[in-house]
């Protein structure tokens, strides 16, 4: 995921970059092999490797990857402890060495690993964001476009929450060219996509076998990495941490954020259903009970 990301990163030309491993070698080993991809596709990008932090003092964002995959039958919460420890460390490095970043945090489970940074690194709640709606979101907008036989590109979808087994899709504010798919699709198929949006990481991790998505959540990260860099005011769904917005106080989740410069610039609240905010909070109660884990 990391790498992948990072010839993203170089490839669109939006920053210079620095990988990080543990393991000696391999970042290194990448960043060249990135770096000399650089006349064939016209990007003068710098990529370096290492297995320090250093290098990355005064970044203007960090993407937290690190840790361990899902492997089959595993949830993204099996993976609290483990991943916790990793994420608490380069927060602490990365944030000491770059006060000013932007952090966006992919480690699963990625609500709760969000947290853990915050803490860690000591950074405002506008500055730390968890990538999981722009994902989740991209995959119920593939499963729609499939199901309807129409172009991705003119469809939109908001999935809000946690990114883990109790997200919750909005079929109500997800569209094809502007007509709401409730509109589109019976009641059957609609619960099928949710269903299949909510088990997507886990649909592929069970073909892969020995590793977890990492094209589409590079692609996700990628365009909040683009949204802060250019200072976009992009509207995406992400996690955010929230004081009140949405009733909830204190806990990450996943809704619509105004992303530029200055990271969460506004959280965007929509109306929801009785149902709809039911499910929600439910999401929220799943991430706040990882959380308490960290507190």
């Amino acid at each position: 995921m990391g790498a992948t990301l990072a010839q993203r990163v170089a490839e669109t030309r939006l920053a210079d970059v620095v990988v990080v491993d543990v393991v000696e070698g391999v970042p290194q080993g990448k960043g060249l092999d990135l770096l000399e991809a650089g006349p064939l596709l016209g990007y003068d990008s710098k990529v370096i490797g290492t297995n320090g932090f250093d290098e990355t003092a005064g970044s203007d964002i960090i993407v937290i990857t690190a840790g361990l995959a899902r492997k089959p039958g595993m949830s993204r919460d099996d993976l609290l402890a483990a991943n916790g420890d990793i994420v608490k460390k380069v927060a602490e490095d990365t944030g000491r060495l770059s006060p000013k970043a932007i952090m966006i945090v992919v480690t699963n489970p990625m609500d709760v690993m969000a947290f853990v940074a915050m803490k860690t690194s000591g950074f405002p709640r506008a500055r730390v964001i968890g990538m999981g709606g722009v994902l989740d979101s991209a995959r119920f907008r593939s499963f729609i476009a499939l199901e309807l036989g129409v172009s991705v590109e003119n469809t939109h979808a908001f999935v809000l929450g946690g990114h883990g087994d109790s997200m919750v899709p909005l079929p109500r504010y997800s569209t094809v060219a502007g007509i709401p798919i409730t509109e589109l699709m019976s009641v059957d198929q609609i619960n099928r996509l949710v269903e299949r949006t909510r088990n997507g990481g886990a649909e592929i991790v069970a073909l892969l076998k020995t590793g977890s998505a990492y094209y589409a959540p590079s692609a996700a990260t990628l365009e909040m990495v683009e949204a802060v860099l250019l200072d976009k005011k992009k509207i995406l769904p992400c996690s955010a941490y929230l004081e009140g917005e949405y009733g909830v106080k204190g806990a990450f989740a996943g809704v619509p954020v105004k992303l530029g410069a200055q990271g969460v610039e506004q959280v965007v609240e929509i109306k929801l259903s009785a149902d709809e905010k039911a499910a929600f909070m439910k999401s929220v109660d799943a991430v706040r009970a990882g959380c308490a884990k960290f507190m």
